[in-house]
């Protein structure tokens, strides 16, 4: 059990100013104003100086593009654990609890298989996550639905809990700890009274979600995987294909998805074999030498998408692969809410 501090927000400003000069540092920032209604944020590498913005839910972009990137050379991945110069540690403020959630996703694709991926756990290990309290939430966001509270609980390093003028810091592993103590003159023990204050607005937030979830009627996560296994051949597939324009948006947005393919890339004076993110929407995705393709229908393909999600990663990893963020519903053209999917496959099969 780690300790529980209290900082004021002209302190956590400086004690952010003052990891800038031995870390890169990123906070969240407040994105032009787009075809919503809704505020977005989105990461960027914060300057000397300049002031910790508050996001009050999750940023725009997936936790994992800090890890991985759309497109990257091979080669870098190919190398000797002992041949890796160590990267500069990264420090990340307004990470919350579905980004922590759908990392767990990353984390055991690039760091528990067979294979471990060299870059990517050096990159892990270099990063700090200084997580917060969702004090709002977005309309398509529904973390509840999958067990996921609004505040995280573990994977943290530092967690921030707004509170008056200042934040409730809760350590979350020893090297939170040990970041506390090297900047011990910005952090006072936390009172009693700051620490029910912090969970009283803790439960007011998800009484507040659960109001606003309760009328969409969402599926139980205990019951995807039946949903999977006894909807694979309802039309529910069919029907959704139909506004998908196979832009693989939603498996670049989402916090979970993972997949990639090596290809190559004309340079001078070599040409360079690059890695580089891939979608199951995409046509090809599937397709094999000889020209054979098991996916070759876009219903397929959703299909695919839905039971790696929902039955795969239930199986070997007894979570389903959604955190609840929501960010593909944003981004979809067609709009395909993966909400409605789920409750249409579950109306069809009580029907």
């Amino acid at each position: 059990m780690y300790n529980i501090y209290y900082t004021e927000n002209s302190q956590l400003n400086e004690f952010a100013d003052r990891l800038t000069s031995k870390f890169k540092v990123f906070s969240a920032a407040v994105r032009p104003a787009n075809f919503t209604k809704e505020t977005d944020y989105s990461y960027k590498t914060l300057d000397k100086s300049e002031s910790i913005v508050f996001n009050p839910y999750r940023a725009v972009e997936p936790l994992k593009s800090f890890f991985t990137h759309p497109q990257e050379k091979a080669s870098e991945y190919f190398v000797p654990d002992e041949k890796i110069i160590p990267l500069g540690k990264t420090v990340i403020f307004g990470v919350k609890s579905c980004d922590i959630a759908g990392h767990k996703i990353q984390d055991f694709v690039f760091l528990e298989g067979v294979e471990v991926d060299s870059l990517y756990r050096i990159k892990r290990e270099n990063t700090i996550f200084v997580s917060s309290d969702c004090t709002d939430f977005k309309q398509v966001c529904h973390c509840l639905a999958w067990d996921i509270l609004p505040h995280p609980t573990w994977g943290f390093d530092l967690n921030l809990s707004p509170l008056n003028d200042g934040f409730v810091v809760e350590v979350g592993s020893a090297r939170g700890e040990e970041l506390v103590k090297g900047y011990k003159e910005y952090f006072i023990p936390a009172k009693d009274t700051q620490i029910s204050g912090c969970r009283q607005k803790r439960e007011n937030l998800i009484s507040k979600l659960k109001k606003h979830l309760l009328p969409q009627n969402l599926v139980r996560k205990d019951s995807v995987q039946r949903l999977m296994k006894d909807g694979y051949s309802l039309d529910t597939w069919q029907q959704f294909m139909l506004t998908c324009v196979e832009c693989g948006g939603c498996n670049f947005i989402c916090d979970t998805c993972h997949c990639f393919l090596l290809a190559d890339k004309k340079k001078q004076p070599q040409n360079l074999k690059v890695k580089v993110w891939d979608s199951c929407q995409y046509a090809n995705y599937a397709r094999v030498a000889g020209g054979a393709n098991p996916l070759k229908m876009r219903a397929q393909r959703l299909r695919f998408r839905f039971t790696k999600k929902f039955d795969f990663f239930v199986d070997n990893l007894g979570i389903p692969a959604c955190c609840g963020c929501g960010r593909c519903i944003e981004v979809c053209p067609g709009k395909i809410d993966l909400r409605e999917v789920l409750k249409d496959l579950a109306k069809k099969l009580k029907g």
